[in-house]
């Protein structure tokens, strides 16, 4: 990786980049180097899914806009260094605009039917997936990196832990009633001596992208069922400090987003009701 980078670094000099431009570009493209390498992928071999898949998962940490769009660029340069422009094509990301209106989420109608068919199909695993998605708001990269042990199914206290890279719990969610019963369900299907929570259909943990073509079929996606959970427990009164955390916001700004534009916030509410 180091000689590459090297050899990057060497080219953008070629090229008239300042050196902060090139220190920029390093630092970008370092990150996604290993991001690829900790999914197991070539960064010698680079293919458009990489790149897509890049993009959605910094969305899925809710990056902003910006950083994004310069992680692409970043890549998009880094391509032109490699003579590999077709790995760009048509790559989506989050648009700017997107970060001043009320995240897309279903509403309860919408919630209902899809939870309805995804039951009506009957594929267990599938059926957790879309509940734990829908009743945890995690992000798909966490969802995929569960292990059995991080699920803990207790009488009276039933939660699920989002670790960080070193085994260390981040935070902890609380089971809905109906998400514990059919995750109970599930891991007695299981056979125990697996890690994954959640395995392919080729018995390997299952990727961001088994996940999002599987929900395709609903016509959903899981940026969509995040939002939907951070959106009704805002709509059902949760404070956006204890929404927040749920949902893992570094920047309580972020779930500020869930706010309605058309109704006043809390804080606005209790000061009205305190002076009026």
């Amino acid at each position: 990786m180091e000689n590459l980078l090297k050899s990057f670094a060497g080219w953008l000099s070629d090229e008239g980049k300042s050196e902060n431009t090139i220190k920029t570009y390093d630092g970008t493209i370092r990150k996604f180097f290993e991001w690829l390498q900790k999914g197991e992928r070539d960064f010698h071999h680079i293919t458009r899914d990489d790149v897509q898949e890049y993009m959605d998962y910094l969305e899925d940490l809710d990056r902003s806009a910006a950083t994004i769009e310069k992680a692409f660029s970043a890549i998009s340069v880094y391509a032109r260094f490699q003579n590999i422009h077709e790995i760009m094509n048509n790559i989506t990301r989050l648009e700017k605009e997107k970060n001043t209106e009320n995240p897309e989420a279903l509403n309860r109608d919408e919630r209902n039917a899809l939870l309805q068919e995804v039951e009506k199909d009957g594929d267990l695993r599938n059926i957790v997936i879309v509940y734990t998605l829908l009743h945890t708001g995690i992000r798909i990269s966490e969802l995929c990196a569960l292990n059995l042990s991080d699920i803990q199914l207790d009488t009276d206290n039933s939660n699920l832990f989002i670790r960080n890279s070193h085994g260390d719990i981040k935070r902890t969610i609380p089971l809905s009633k109906d998400l514990k019963s059919h995750l109970e369900r599930y891991i007695d299907t299981l056979d125990k001596s697996q890690t994954a929570l959640f395995i392919s259909s080729v018995g390997k943990r299952i990727s961001t992208r088994g996940v999002q073509y599987m929900l395709k079929k609903y016509d959903v996606n899981p940026h969509k069922l995040r939002h939907t959970f951070c959106t009704e427990l805002v709509q059902n009164g949760i404070d956006i400090s204890t929404v927040a955390e749920l949902a893992g916001h570094a920047d309580v700004n972020v779930t500020k987003r869930y706010l309605s534009k058309e109704s006043p916030s809390k804080i606005e509410d209790a000061i009205k009701r305190t002076f009026a």
